[in-house]
């Protein structure tokens, strides 16, 4: 088994766990309740039913958002204690909204009320065991954050500290410094010049780049700023380097030239977007699993080989990943490819054929609806991909990119996009697919996401596909 199985197996274990404690604290906040207060609920069964449902499909989503969008890494455990409860009274209230929008009149406000509290104090204990495991779990090399770090002699004890302090995850790529002390006392670290970085990114895994010199040189971190900018990396600026302490380090994201995440730069609405994302993408895996059986049958007795087909594509900051389709063509298609390269109708690094002869019969149908994306609800889930996104790049279309189009990687890649949704979106170029990608992710706003969704589904309903 491959680390990043072991590491999504280990992540999927986990989300059980919670689904479990989430499921069981129910019955048991259904029974303190009547305990102190003497309520007696009428025994209504789909109500009860559905309410659980619900809190462990919200759960999960929270559990997802705080796993793979915020872990921890330097932070204090009462940060962390702040951050969950903050949730859990996220879920109490969103629990309550789903008792009164589905009119669930055997849940009692009480039960909600004692559920909250008994969630907070449940999982927290069970957050705070995972994160100690899961300091060990980065100690043994895995989850590791990628970063470059800008500095000069006086970064030495910083560098230390990220050194010292594996448990963090944080794996040094490189040094960028004009310090021949410091790359003496570091001889184990590749070091740059600062005219290397554009290099750099374009030829490794680079998460984040952190300026920790002393002095501040605000033309070379407007740079910096620029050029990460580009990608959609992290920068980070680390100030008074010698004064850090192991216990109050925290690194934090400094804004004094701009703010460069690897979100857009509205972080609340951002989560939510994660939340809902995950959250919608669950619920339609559990209603649609009858749909996935049908299409699964029906793509086998069409033609022979697997139901689905799995390629490896490339997601946020060059990471790869293998995304989940309903098989739309022949077995052998990737080895036929090459063949029809000269008739291919796109422009750019990407390979579109309205009448590509490798697609089935059923494949047909499955591209013109869009019903052939639906397994990657599942890279949602797991943490690969977004609903609304850029659409995930083959890796040899990435070699292609010209610099400024490598922007289309700073987010996670999408199920769908603002392409997906054009009417005869194989006639747009590929310029102005990357145009539209770039635009939609410096101007990212949540109703856009909403507006896009509803295109999308209204896209199938029509089937505006090729």
């Amino acid at each position: 088994m491959t680390k990043l199985k072991k590491d999504r197996l280990v992540k999927t274990i986990s989300t059980f766990i919670e689904a479990g404690i989430v499921f069981l604290l129910i019955p048991i906040s259904k029974f303190l309740s009547i305990k102190l207060g003497g309520y007696n609920p009428d025994p209504i069964f789909i109500q009860w039913a559905i309410f659980a449902l619900m809190a462990v499909i919200l759960w999960a989503s929270f559990s997802s958002v705080l796993n793979l969008a915020t872990v921890p890494r330097t932070r204090k455990y009462r940060t962390i204690l702040m951050q969950y409860a903050k949730m859990a009274m996220g879920m109490g209230s969103m629990l309550l909204i789903t008792k009164i929008g589905l009119f669930l009149g055997t849940v009692p406000p009480s039960v909600i009320a004692i559920y909250t509290v008994l969630l907070f104090f449940t999982i927290s204990a069970y957050r705070i065991f995972s994160f100690k495991m899961l300091k060990q779990y980065r100690r043994d090399g895995r989850n590791l954050h990628n970063v470059l770090i800008v500095c000069d002699y006086f970064s030495d004890g910083f560098l230390k500290q990220l050194i010292a302090h594996k448990e963090w995850g944080f794996q040094i790529k490189g040094l960028v410094t004009d310090s021949k002390k410091l790359a003496y006392i570091h001889e184990n670290f590749r070091i740059y010049k600062r005219e290397d970085i554009q290099k750099i990114l374009d030829n490794n895994v680079i998460d984040e780049i952190i300026y920790a010199k002393k002095n501040i040189d605000v033309k070379y971190l407007k740079e910096l700023a620029n050029i990460c900018d580009e990608t959609g990396i992290i920068l980070r600026h680390q100030t008074a380097i010698s004064l850090l302490e192991p216990a109050k380090f925290e690194l934090r994201i400094v804004s004094p030239v701009s703010p460069l995440l690897d979100t857009p730069s509205n972080k609340w609405n951002y989560v939510l977007k994660t939340i809902l994302e995950t959250f919608v993408s669950i619920f339609a895996v559990t209603i649609l699993f009858p749909l996935f059986v049908i299409v699964g049958t029906v793509i086998k007795i069409d033609s022979k080989g697997p139901a689905f087909f799995m390629q490896e594509r490339i997601g946020l900051r060059g990471r790869k990943f293998q995304v989940f389709k309903f098989r739309t063509m022949k077995v052998n298609a990737e080895s036929e490819l090459n063949s029809l390269m000269g008739r291919n109708e796109a422009s750019g690094p990407v390979f579109k054929m309205v009448d590509d002869p490798r697609i089935t019969r059923a494949g047909k149908f499955l591209r013109k609806t869009g019903l052939d994306e639906l397994p990657q609800l599942l890279n949602v889930i797991i943490g690969d991909m977004s609903l609304i996104g850029p659409r995930p790049p083959l890796e040899k279309e990435v070699e292609l990119y010209e610099r400024y189009q490598l922007k289309r990687l700073s987010v996670k890649p999408g199920i769908t996009c603002t392409w997906q949704v054009v009417p005869n979106r194989h006639d747009v170029s590929f310029e102005k697919w990357v145009d539209m990608d770039i635009k939609y992710i410096n101007n990212w706003q949540f109703k856009d996401d909403t507006k896009l969704f509803f295109k999308t589904i209204k896209t199938f309903f029509v089937a505006g596909g090729h």
